[in-house]
C-alpha cells in the first residue's frame, strides 16, 4: 500500500500525538474543509431552488420570500450554521494554501490521482472571488443597501408584500450587475467541480477506476448549478422576466 487515508493519517497522528486536534492537523483541517464545503454546496442549490421561483411571476418568489421571513429563528439558526461553516472553510483554506506553498512538497495522500486542472490551481482565486462576491451579494439582496431604490423592503406588491420579484428584475436589467453575478456563479462552478474532487480525495475515495466518475459528477453539478444561477439574469436581460 503505497499511501494512507486522510483518515487514517489522521488517526496515527492522534496516536502518536495525544496534542494533535482536528483543528491543528493539517489532514484534520482538510477533512474539516470537506464537511463544510459540501454544506455550503448543499445550501447553493436549495437557493437556487427557491431563486427559479422568479419564473413563476412575482406570486412565486414573493410567497417564497416572505415564507422564509415567516421562519423566523430558524432562519437566523441557518444563516450562522452556514456563516459558521463558511468562516471555518475560508480560514482553513487560506492556511492550507500559504502551508503548502512554504512546504512546496505538501501532497494529497494519493495525490497521482488528482488531476491538476486550472479549477484545481486557482482553488485559493475562485474562492476569494465568491468571498468579495458574497460580500457584496448580501449588501445588495439582503441588508438591501445597494440600489435602494429598488429595495424590496420599500416597495411592496399588490398584497403588501415586500417586492422581492420587481428588485431582482430592476437590478438585473443593469447589464454590469448581471455580468458581475454571471462571473461570480463561474467561479462557483470551477470551485465546485475541483473541489468535490479533493473532498473525494481527502476521505480516501480516490482511485484510478473512481477518479473519471468523480470529475464528470463535478463537470456536472458545477454546470448545473452555473446554468441555473446565469438563467436568471439571462432570462431577465432577454425579456423573458419582467414587466
Amino acid at each position: 500500500m503505497t499511501g494512507r487515508t486522510a483518515l487514517e493519517k489522521l488517526c496515527v497522528g492522534s496516536n502518536k500525538d495525544k496534542d494533535v486536534t482536528l483543528i491543528n492537523n493539517m489532514v484534520g483541517r482538510k477533512i474539516v474543509m470537506s464537511i463544510t464545503g459540501l454544506a455550503l454546496t448543499s445550501f447553493v442549490f436549495m437557493h437556487l431552488l427557491g431563486n427559479i421561483s422568479l419564473f413563476s411571476g412575482p406570486e412565486g418568489i414573493n410567497s417564497y420570500a416572505k415564507m422564509l421571513h415567516g421562519l423566523g429563528p430558524f432562519l437566523w439558526v441557518v444563516r450562522l450554521i452556514m456563516a459558521a461553516a463558511l468562516g471555518l472553510h475560508m480560514v482553513f483554506a487560506i492556511q492550507l494554501t500559504l502551508e503548502n506553498r512554504a512546504a512546496r512538497a505538501s501532497k494529497y495522500a494519493v495525490n497521482k490521482h488528482l488531476s491538476a486542472t486550472s479549477a484545481g490551481k486557482n482553488m485559493i482565486w475562485t474562492g476569494l472571488l465568491i468571498a468579495f462576491y458574497l460580500g457584496y451579494h448580501l449588501l445588495h439582496f439582503t441588508a438591501q443597501v445597494v440600489m435602494p431604490e429598488f429595495s424590496a423592503s420599500r416597495n411592496l406588491d399588490a398584497l403588501g408584500r415586500p417586492d422581492v420579484f420587481s428588485m431582482v428584475v430592476r437590478s438585473f436589467q443593469s447589464t454590469a450587475v448581471s455580468v458581475v453575478y454571471v462571473t461570480a456563479m463561474a467561479a462557483v462552478g470551477l470551485h465546485l467541480s475541483h473541489g468535490l474532487q479533493s473532498m473525494v480525495q481527502t476521505l480516501g475515495l480516490n482511485n484510478a477506476r473512481t477518479q473519471p466518475v468523480v470529475v464528470k459528477i463535478g463537470a456536472a453539478a458545477a454546470l448545473a448549478l452555473f446554468l441555473g444561477y446565469a438563467a436568471i439574469p439571462a432570462g431577465i436581460v432577454s425579456r423573458m422576466v419582467g414587466r
